[in-house]
């Protein structure tokens, strides 16, 4: 896709005397961020994973060691908020620094050394972190000037948190529930475990309703008065994330920020009106649309936008952009998450990795298109698990084994544990089959996917889309979705020059949907389109059954 010639936006949606942020003035703005050690920018799901990991490393140390519950959960909370949410550290070092002073008569001075070091340092380093935002923040006054405007639907209901603050109710009612029945689980080991994820879920709660807060305060303080603005260019990435550019960066270079936008923050459900068919059907064919530019897994066009509000780490702001449909208006998005600055380097690097996942997906395409052409016509196509789905189930597997060898090294389980592994043990029952069982059958009626009752007939016409997604290989058709996840290491496969069979199975699927003449030209059988799974879930679920009665 060519960026030259970005979409560009009416006149009249563009403020008097409105600046254009160029390159020059947004090289400020980024000079004024923080260095890379202060965890400006990290993926949330690295933040998720290294929170969990400290989670089950203290739930360890508190059930075998002896740590203080506080401790152990609350490190894990901490870190959380030291990678996502930076504002709470303020809070939570100190409290964090006192309860292991409280603590360190009952532990090792090496770990409480090592524990209070990283609480330190980590303090510091998001203390530069929150320093530069003052920075940013001027920097982006001084481009935008003396100018400002009240943001569009300034009067409109404001959605912004009422999902986080509901969420963190429920997780905060957990929280005390778990920690209210602490002592009826089992051994004292038991119940200082049942204490750590109490707390840990305390954590949980006061971050969700931290975040719903500050987010809601700075949507509403952007409402209150004129804003500053600023002329932009903005893209949406092949993930739906918005990228922000340079007005002047039109070749979408280096965006300066990423931030996530919603056009439905301004309307307000209105549950006494009833809906007639026809205004079902055109909500059905919207969220279609918004499905499918998700699924479409390249970046969007570059397009002319308004910024209203400065910007900077953390930020909520107003984009009023181009839409991507030219017979439509401009669309007004507003902010569901934080500002989150790109270093130069970082967005180059953004950008460079982007370009080579769409040159990838093109080449796979086009191997496909070509593998479809060069074979000569068949009646049916099949695919069906893997190797790699093999070693996906016996993974599930061996986790399950591995739960049950730790929760029943003894006789006599308490009741809680066997309705606990019961509960994991139909998600592992339905799950294996599904992995080891798995088959995609296509003919020219369309495609015929495995299921649990039997294999289910899409309609060529009815198909979305078909992708890789991560882990996960993703069929998506009006209405319903199916999907399958096995292991990848795109690392080694990019060394290597290897094609992930997911990738190859979903270029020459979307090679198919897209053409009508590389489909197959017969009709499928039963036995071609695969049995129902139902059968060998029954099976493993009376397997699992039997294991918990044994060992229960």
């Amino acid at each position: 896709m060519s960026y030259d010639e970005p979409l560009r936006l009416p006149v009249a949606a563009i403020p008097e005397g409105c600046r254009d942020w160029t390159a020059g003035r947004a090289g400020g703005w980024s000079a004024a961020l923080p260095p890379r050690w202060s965890f400006l920018r990290v993926r949330r799901s690295i933040a998720a994973a290294v929170s969990t990991f400290a989670l089950c490393a203290g739930a360890w140390a508190a059930m075998l060691g002896g740590l203080w519950p506080l401790v152990a959960a609350g490190f894990a909370v901490y870190i959380l908020w030291v990678l996502a949410r930076p504002e709470l550290v303020w809070v939570g070092a100190p409290v964090l620094l006192l309860a292991l002073a409280v603590e360190a008569r009952s532990l090792p001075w090496a770990l409480t050394a090592v524990l209070a070091f990283a609480v330190v340092v980590t303090w510091a380093a998001v203390a530069v972190r929150l320093r530069a935002r003052s920075g940013q923040l001027e920097r982006a006054l001084e481009a935008a000037g003396d100018i400002t405007a009240r943001t569009p639907d300034a009067d409109a209901v404001l959605l912004r948190g009422r999902f986080l603050l509901p969420l963190g109710l429920t997780v905060l009612g957990l929280g005390v529930l778990t920690g209210a029945t602490a002592g009826l689980w089992g051994t004292p080991d038991d119940e200082r475990g049942s204490w750590v994820v109490a707390i840990y879920l305390a954590g949980l709660a006061v971050t969700a309703l931290a975040s719903a807060w500050l987010g809601r305060h700075r949507a509403l303080a952007l409402r209150r008065a004129p804003a500053p603005v600023l002329r932009v260019l903005v893209r949406d990435d092949a993930q739906g994330t918005t990228e922000v550019y340079a007005a002047d960066d039109l070749a979408a270079v280096r965006p300066l920020f990423t931030v996530d936008l919603t056009s439905y923050d301004g309307e307000e459900p209105d549950d006494d009106e009833d809906e007639d068919d026809e205004d079902d059907e055109g909500g059905d064919e919207e969220l279609e649309r918004l499905l499918d530019a998700v699924d479409d897994d390249t970046p969007g066009p570059v397009r002319e936008a308004v910024l209203y509000g400065a910007p900077f780490d953390g930020a909520e702001i107003v984009v009023v952009s181009a839409d991507e449909d030219p017979d439509q208006p401009p669309l007004t998005e507003w902010s569901t998450g934080p500002v989150r600055p790109l270093s130069p380097s970082a967005g180059m690097r953004r950008v460079a990795k982007e370009k080579a996942r769409e040159e990838q997906n093109r080449q796979l395409e086009e191997q496909a298109r070509e593998l479809v052409v060069d074979r000569p016509p068949v009646p049916v196509r099949r695919w069906r698990a893997g190797w790699l789905d093999w070693v996906a189930a016996a993974l599930l597997v061996l986790w399950g084994a591995w739960f049950v060898a730790m929760w029943f090294s003894e006789s006599g389980a308490p009741l809680w544990k066997l309705a606990l592994l019961g509960v994991l043990g139909l998600y592992g029952v339905v799950r294996v089959p599904l992995k080891l069982a798995w088959r995609i059958t296509a003919d020219r009626s369309g495609l015929w996917v495995t299921g649990l009752r039997g294999p289910r007939h899409v309609p060529w016409d009815d198909i979305r889309s078909v992708r890789r997604q991560s882990f996960e290989l993703k069929l998506r058709w009006r209405g319903d979705d199916w999907s399958v996840a096995a292991p990848r290491w795109a690392w080694f496969e990019r060394r290597q020059g290897l094609v992930h069979p997911y990738d190859a199975l979903a270029a020459e699927l979307t090679a198919m949907r897209t053409d009508p003449a590389l489909r197959p030209t017969g009709e499928s059988t039963a036995p071609e389109r695969g049995r129902p799974l139902w059968p060998l879930v029954l099976v493993l679920g009376l397997v699992w059954a039997a294991v918990l009665v044994v060992w229960g």
